[in-house]
């Protein structure tokens, strides 16, 4: 209650939030007892990546995403042969212009990545490193799909029309890219107990 107050009074949401985590805490042990709190506690651990981050820390971390997306975008069209020059994260292409805004950055999915990269590696994987691999590999993974979704708004702005690259289109790539993001994240997950037993086959030869 006094993280609440102070979280409060100090306009910092982000405290704010996590004096119910820590509030929990407090109910269970005094209801339940270390040893229910100690199974509960990875779990626990888990709701605070519902816990949108810090603003102190989401700007430096945003900005950085924007150059990195809009970088890795214009590479991409690039390679499309679909001339782009890229000013910040702003892509300028012959036909229009895209911004990638805050909102475009690629934070939003990328901290969903990660939780479901936890989830994932926590019920279907045994190993610690593995689950750690799949956990620090979520990222990657996040950024190069938020990338890929800005190149397809370029290519359909470009042919087709902005009108094409925005709306509809806009809100429903992002639960395609998530789903490419998750086969990306299985895919690898697969690829790390193939060769992990692989070498396993080899040590015990």
């Amino acid at each position: 209650m006094g993280l609440l107050i102070a979280g409060t009074l100090g306009a910092e949401n982000y405290v704010s939030r996590v004096s119910l985590l820590v509030l929990m805490v407090g109910l269970v042990i005094h209801f339940c007892g270390w040893n229910y709190f100690r199974v509960l506690f990875f779990s626990w651990l888990v709701l605070f990546l519902m816990i949108p981050l810090p603003a102190i820390v989401a700007n430096q971390i945003v900005l950085p995403l924007q150059f990195l997306s809009s970088r890795l975008a214009t590479g991409c069209m690039d390679l499309c042969s679909i001339p782009a020059y890229r000013e910040g994260n702003i892509v300028y292409l012959p036909a229009i212009r895209l911004e990638v805004a805050e909102a475009c950055s690629g934070i939003r999915s990328l901290m969903a990545m990660v939780t479901l990269a936890v989830a994932y590696g926590y019920l279907l994987e045994q190993k610690t490193w593995r689950r750690v691999v799949l956990v620090l590999s979520a990222v990657p993974i996040a950024v190069l799909a938020n990338s890929v979704r800005i190149t397809a708004s370029g290519v359909l702005g470009q042919y087709w029309g902005r009108d094409k690259a925005e709306g509809f289109f806009h809100l429903f790539s992002g639960l395609v890219i998530f789903c490419f993001s998750f086969l990306l994240l299985w895919t690898l997950h697969a690829l790390l107990r193939k060769f992990s037993k692989g070498d396993r086959r080899e040590s015990l030869a």
